[in-house]
C-alpha cells in the first residue's frame, strides 16, 4: 500500500518544480512542524484500563493557527495524520484562509465503545494536548468517525482546563446550540458541489447527459449524492465499505439513504457489483469520497470517467495520478474540492470570534463565493503553467505560504 506521507512529499515536489522553488523551503514543508504521538489511558466501563495510541501534527502556521479534524480510526498511523496535515495546508492556502495545517487521531474503533467510554477517551485526548491547542494556535475539528457530540465533549474538557475561560472557537464542527455553524455538516458535499458545477461549465457537459458513479457513501459522499440528485444529475452507482450498487437507470438516492439508515450498509439494495468494479465503471464522472489510495497505479489505467471528483482526502496516488493525466482524465483535486468543510470552520470560528451567528443561507453563501473564487483561480494558474487543476492548486498554495514565510522572516 502506498504510504500516505511520501505521496504528499512527492505532490510537494512535482509543484516545487513549476515554480523553480529553492530547495532549502522544499525541505522546511516537507515535514510538520511539529508531530505529537502521545497515549491515553481510559477506563472502560467493566472497571479494566485500555491503552489508546494518538498523534497529532502540526504541518505549517505560517499563514496561521494550525487547523485540523481529529479522527478516530483503527487505521490512524503517524504518516496519515502528517500526509493529512500537509495537505491541509496547501487547502487553506488555495481558499486564502487565514490558517495553516494540522490533523489528529486516535487509533481506535470507536463502534466498539460505549458512550461513555467514548467521551472519556475523547476528554482524554484534549488531556494530554491542550497546552497545544487553542484560537491562536491549533484548532481540531470532526473528522472520519468523529462528529459535533465529540467536539462539545472537548471544548468543554478545554474550557475546563483553562479555568472554564469561554473559548469556543478553539474547535470547530460543534452542535449549533454551542457555538457551532449552520451549514457545516453539509459544507465538504456543498463546496464540492461549487467546484463541480464551475466545471462542469467549463468542459461544457450537461446535466442531463452525465452520469456518475460515488465511492464512499459517508458523510460527505451522501450528501453529495442527494444534492446531484436534486440537481437532476443521474447516478448510477454508489459504494460504502460493505458494498456497491448500480442501477443504468439511476438509483432512487432518498430511498438508499433510507436503506443504509436501517440496514447500516448500501448493500443489498439494487443490482450488487464489487468494490473495484465502481472506480472502474463506465460513468461520465467518479466521485471519490472514502479514503486514500482508492485509485492505484494498478487500476488507474482502467478508470473510464471523463471527469473525477476528489471529495475524500488523497484519494489517488501521485503514481495513478500521472496516469490519469496521460489519458486526459480532469481532476479535481481533494486540496480545492474539499476545501468546503475548512471553509465553514473558519466562518465557525469568525462567529465565535464575533458572538454573532448568520443563517444557514448566508453561510451557503460565503462558501459559494470561496469555492467559486478558489476553482477560477486555479483553472487560471492551471492555464498559465499549462498544468492539471492539482499542480496548479499546489502552485497557488505554495506561493502564498512561501510569500507569508518570507515576510516572517523564516526564510
Amino acid at each position: 500500500m502506498n504510504d500516505p506521507y511520501t505521496n504528499a512529499v512527492s505532490q510537494l515536489h512535482e509543484a516545487a518544480k513549476i515554480i523553480n522553488l529553492d530547495e532549502s523551503i522544499i525541505k522546511i514543508l516537507s515535514h510538520p512542524n511539529r508531530v505529537i504521538k502521545f497515549y491515553i489511558p481510559v477506563k472502560m466501563d467493566n472497571g479494566s484500563i485500555e491503552i489508546f495510541e494518538a498523534y497529532r501534527s502540526q504541518h505549517s502556521n505560517a499563514c496561521g493557527p494550525y487547523k485540523g479534524g481529529i479522527r478516530f480510526h483503527p487505521d490512524v498511523t503517524e504518516s496519515e495524520v502528517k500526509a493529512l496535515s500537509m495537505w491541509m495546508t496547501w487547502k487553506c492556502a488555495v481558499l486564502e484562509l487565514p490558517l495553516g495545517g494540522a490533523k489528529g487521531g486516535i487509533v481506535v474503533d470507536s463502534t466498539k465503545l460505549s458512550e461513555n467510554e467514548l467521551e472519556r477517551l475523547s476528554r482524554g485526548y484534549v488531556q494530554k494536548i491542550h497546552k497545544y491547542l487553542g484560537p491562536d494556535m491549533d484548532i481540531p475539528a470532526p473528522d472520519v468517525y468523529t462528529n459535533p457530540k465529540i467536539m462539545a465533549w472537548m471544548l468543554d474538557e478545554y474550557e475546563q482546563l483553562n479555568g472554564g475561560s469561554y473559548a469556543h472557537g478553539m474547535i470547530t464542527g460543534k452542535p449549533i446550540e454551542f457555538g457551532g455553524s449552520k451549514g457545516r455538516s453539509i459544507a465538504t458535499a456543498k463546496g464540492g458541489f461549487f467546484v463541480f458545477e464551475e466545471a462542469i461549465k467549463m468542459l461544457n457537459l450537461s446535466k442531463k447527459n452525465i452520469t456518475v458513479a460515488i465511492q464512499g457513501f459517508g458523510n460527505a459522499g451522501a450528501t453529495f449524492a442527494d444534492i446531484l440528485y436534486k440537481e437532476g444529475f443521474k447516478i448510477i452507482a454508489v459504494s460504502d465499505s460493505k458494498g456497491t450498487v448500480f442501477d443504468d437507470n439511476g438509483l432512487d438516492i432518498p430511498n438508499l439513504n433510507q436503506h443504509k439508515l436501517s440496514t447500516g450498509s448500501v448493500k443489498h439494495y439494487g443490482k450488487n457489483i464489487s468494490d473495484v468494479d465502481i472506480i472502474e465503471l463506465d460513468a461520465d464522472v467518479l466521485i471519490l469520497a472514502a479514503l486514500e489510495n482508492a485509485v492505484r497505479k494498478e487500476n488507474a489505467d482502467n478508470v473510464k470517467a471523463k471527469l473525477i471528483v476528489e471529495l475524500a482526502n488523497g484519494p489517488i496516488t501521485p503514481e495513478a495520478d500521472a496516469i490519469l493525466e496521460d489519458k486526459k482524465i480532469v481532476i479535481l483535486p481533494d486540496i480545492l474540492t474539499n476545501a468546503g468543510g475548512v471553509t465553514v470552520s473558519y466562518l465557525e470560528q469568525v462567529q465565535n470570534s464575533a458572538n454573532y451567528y448568520w443563517s444557514e443561507e448566508e453561510v451557503i453563501n460565503k462558501l459559494h463565493d470561496f469555492m467559486k473564487n478558489a476553482f477560477l483561480k486555479v483553472h487560471d494558474a492551471s492555464t498559465q503553467h499549462k498544468v492539471s487543476f492539482r499542480k496548479a492548486s499546489y502552485v497557488l498554495a505554495l506561493n502564498k505560504v512561501v510569500k507569508t514565510m518570507k515576510f516572517r522572516g523564516w526564510i
